[in-house]
């Protein structure tokens, strides 16, 4: 019977079924032929999604779309253009820089290569950068956002563990910041090879004008950082604090959001908590299903019978999720396999937040590899490009993140030092 769900899935996956009605077909095939009662269905997709902390996704949701709507996006880049736009390459390293910022406004990957991309990508090409390379750098650096905090892939990992959204937070800074670093290291390198024009330097006060424009979307990541650890408010209402912080600073201080914009961007980002919502409930489903076919206990009593050892386990799960990820959608991954695979790991003593880490990077190295690669689609069809060329391109910033993934794996301090501080 499970081998039937996995199958259907997978047909439903290659007629190009979204990921949600693939797992739901799948598993009313195996409920129709099991004979269990249909009323199953909404059960369990409504215990999926009953969980208090998801409130808080559609709330960081629409406060990254009235922040990106109010004219967010253009002061980042401008900023960063100041800091970087005289070395040489220095487009690059602005988007780079661009995307590090916004990942703390956006906390999605998707959403940044779609407002970077379509910003930066144009720009780049038209002082003289290859499209590929400016694709590549924009999907590559997008993928800093689910690490960075406030993250989307963090919270759902905290409802699936219990454990603390603030600690998960905190786990995923370092390691957000070293893939930034990597990035602008490898486009540096890369773009000294090239005949990339220079911008004139900015003066002293143009840079920090430019930060002052940029200080006020960057302190709400702060309010809400501050707020959640420090216990002022939940997550949930650690959201709704930044939508009104997101649409007063776009309404009365950026100037460049309307009262009449207000309700597209609402319904837009509801389009989008609601389709996330029907997947989370849909993978609680396959994930009972899965208990009731004792898959998770098969899979850990086979990777412990393997080896007990902690680092070759960590190997085996990382090839796991490397290669779900190419194919799978971050949150469903991460739905489907989050569960399973932290039993193993628990088992042989991961800490659970090291883990959440390890997991959420690994997924998102999918978002920028074929075939499905969704921030790879987004940023070829901006740049104009097939998808091929932006893969070759972006090669050594996948490297960059394998890197950043291994350190993760096997020095835990690198995603603990920072909960350890603030929560012990």
């Amino acid at each position: 019977m499970i081998l039937l769900l996995i199958s259907v899935f997978i047909i439903c996956l290659f007629l190009r079924f979204p990921i949600a009605y693939s797992i739901a077909i799948s598993c009313l095939v195996y409920i129709i032929l099991k004979d269990i009662p249909l009323i199953i269905l909404p059960l369990k997709m409504y215990s999926g999604i009953d969980v208090f902390v998801l409130l808080s996704i559609p709330g960081f949701i629409l406060a990254g779309n009235l922040m990106n709507h109010g004219g967010l996006t253009e002061k980042i880049i401008d900023f960063c253009n100041h800091l970087f736009g005289h070395v040489r390459g220095g487009l690059s390293l602005a988007n780079i820089g661009a995307s590090m910022l916004f990942a703390g406004i956006s906390g999605t990957a998707v959403s940044d290569t779609a407002s970077i991309g379509t910003v930066m990508i144009p720009a780049m090409k038209k002082e003289g950068y290859k499209s590929d390379f400016a694709c590549a750098v924009t999907a590559a650096s997008s993928t800093v956002g689910p690490i960075i905090p406030p993250s989307v892939p963090m919270i759902i990992a905290a409802t699936l563990t219990g454990l603390s959204v603030g600690k998960l937070f905190l786990a995923g800074a370092l390691p957000g910041l070293m893939l930034g670093m990597g990035f602008i290291v490898v486009a540096y390198i890369l773009s000294k090879k090239q005949p990339h024009k220079k911008q004139k330097r900015s003066s002293f006060v143009r840079v920090l004008k430019g930060f002052f424009d940029t200080f006020w979307a960057l302190l709400m990541t702060f309010i809400i950082l501050y707020g959640i650890i420090g216990g002022v408010f939940t997550p949930t209402e650690a959201s709704i604090v930044a939508v009104v912080y997101a649409a007063f600073i776009g309404l009365f201080v950026y100037k460049k959001l309307s009262w009449k914009r207000i309700p597209a961007i609402v319904l837009d980002s509801f389009k989008t908590s609601a389709s996330l919502m029907i997947l989370v409930g849909f993978s609680n489903l396959l994930g009972w299903i899965l208990v009731t076919e004792r898959l998770p206990l098969l899979i850990s009593e086979s990777l412990l019978g393997i080896t007990t050892n902690k680092f070759v386990i960590l190997i085996f799960i990382n090839l796991i999720l490397l290669l779900v990820g190419t194919f799978m959608e971050t949150i469903a991954a991460l739905l489907i396999l989050f569960p399973v695979l932290l039993k193993v790991a628990v088992t042989v003593g991961v800490d659970p937040v090291q883990f959440a880490v390890i997991a959420v990077l690994n997924l998102i190295i999918g978002l920028t590899t074929p075939p499905v690669g969704v921030c790879l689609f987004v940023a070829s069809s901006i740049g104009k490009i097939s998808i091929d060329q932006v893969s070759r391109a972006g090669f050594p910033f996948l490297l960059v993140s394998i890197l950043v993934l291994i350190l993760v794996t096997y020095f835990p301090q690198i995603s603990l030092i920072l909960p350890d501080l603030f929560f012990d």
